[in-house]
């Protein structure tokens, strides 16, 4: 009997080291759905600055690989679990914290020679690094394997197993840069760039696909990208970490499914893609946070302090995704009506507005818009979206659902947006 069951786990670890080769193959070739003569025309001007996933995605797999011989984490309580977590997060401060640190040194001009001024910060940030590249493959693991714990109760596996597994690293991320039409609001195109460029060299590669192209660009910065092993920006934030890693896996798991192949068939397909994303993440990371650190669960919101009776009401507050959401949808507006110009000018106008109120937002056009604008899993999200109707199809049908799980299937089959709408519609 013992050797039966070896086997079989011999077998099921064959299939899922194939599936997620195959998993890896599919997303490196994912950009393959942009229009060939157009990416090559962008990449005309990006080409020496581009992320390698191939490289990165075959050096994690091969860290992911060598962690599950280990099994480490079924070692561990859960006690010692959060131990490994949390001494993690305290290292990842400790290393912000000398990072800082020697940069003000060094912008400071009393001091003339930073280099000595800096040693002993920088040979504490040397060993905090060290420590934190033993630590962080085993962190990672106990965070997959509580992912996987929280997939298995919401019933999101097969045979107790996440298809494809919950994989992910911490890494520094590529930068995106997002080309649109300046005609309307669409992503034409979204290519990665290195993760240590300036912001001179991306400001450059704006301006040259801009004005060769005569397109809208902005390069941005991003939080988490769906390759496979996923890739997660370092934080100290336990709640957003968690929350990421089950975003980036929902990819993974529609990648395999219709609704993520035709991820890129559309811009209505990209929304519907990142809003079931962006749902899904921060379920499955409030289920994992409640469970496993239930100390970290966010307090509820404070209640309406409403003006009573006989007092002045306090004038309204600068509402961000108000503002935003009227912008994109006077913008929309006007690239109906062919005013480019009226509508670039406008944002302009509105970039300096959301600055004036505390929003430091370096460039407003339309590539800020048909990236932002695919994030819509909250009613008026970011403001970006504007009266795009995708988002709330996506949430009434999560709202109609009984559970995540039955939302995920029914929405994975999605291929279109008429196919949601149909959905809706169905009794």
């Amino acid at each position: 009997m013992a050797v039966l069951e070896d086997a079989l786990k011999t077998l099921w670890r064959v299939f899922l080291n194939t599936l997620m080769l195959g998993l890896s193959l599919v997303l490196i070739t994912r950009a393959d759905y942009l229009p060939l003569n157009f990416l090559e025309q962008v990449r005309a001007y990006t080409r020496w600055q581009e992320f390698n996933y191939e490289s990165w995605m075959l050096d994690a797999l091969l860290l992911k690989g060598q962690m599950a011989g280990l099994s480490a984490p079924r070692y561990l309580n859960i006690l010692d679990q959060r131990r490994v977590v949390f001494d993690y997060l305290d290292l990842i401060g400790e290393i912000q914290r000398l990072n800082r640190e020697i940069a003000l040194i060094y912008a400071d001009p009393q001091v003339k020679d930073p280099q000595s001024a800096s040693a002993d910060l920088n040979r504490q940030l040397l060993e905090a690094r060290t420590s934190e590249e033993r630590l962080a493959p085993l962190a990672e693991a106990v965070i997959q394997s509580q992912v996987s714990a929280v997939l298995a109760e919401m019933h999101l596996t097969t045979l107790g197993q996440p298809i494809p597994p919950v994989l992910y690293h911490v890494t520094p991320l590529p930068y995106a840069l997002i080309v649109s039409p300046r005609d309307q609001i669409r992503q034409e195109a979204n290519i990665s760039l290195l993760p240590g460029l300036t912001l001179e060299q991306r400001v450059a590669i704006e301006d040259a696909v801009a004005h060769g192209l005569n397109r809208s660009t902005l390069v941005v910065g991003i939080g988490g990208v769906g390759v496979y092993p996923t890739m997660v920006m370092s934080t100290t934030d336990l709640n957003w970490l968690v929350e990421v890693v089950a975003h980036e896996w929902t990819h993974n798991y529609l990648t395999l499914r219709p609704l993520g192949m035709r991820y890129e068939a559309s811009p209505e397909m990209r929304t519907i893609n990142e809003t079931t994303a962006s749902l899904a993440g921060k379920e499955i990371g409030r289920r994992v946070i409640e469970r496993f650190y239930p100390e970290r669960v966010p307090p509820p919101p404070p209640p309406d302090t409403a003006s009573r009776d006989g007092e002045a009401p306090e004038p309204p507050a600068f509402n961000f995704n108000r503002e935003m959401r009227i912008t994109r949808v006077k913008v929309d507006a006007l690239l109906a009506e062919g005013k480019i110009e009226e509508a670039e000018a406008y944002m302009e106008e509105r970039r300096q507005f959301f600055w004036d109120h505390g929003y430091a937002i370096r460039k407003l056009n339309q590539a800020y818009f048909a990236f932002y604008g695919a994030y819509n899993d909250e009613p008026g999200g970011t403001g970006a979206a504007g009266e795009d109707p995708v988002g709330p199809a996506v949430r009434k049908l999560r709202e109609q659902s009984p559970s995540l799980a039955d939302f995920l299937k029914k929405i994975a089959q999605v291929t279109s947006f008429e196919d949601l709408q149909k959905m809706l519609a169905a009794p």
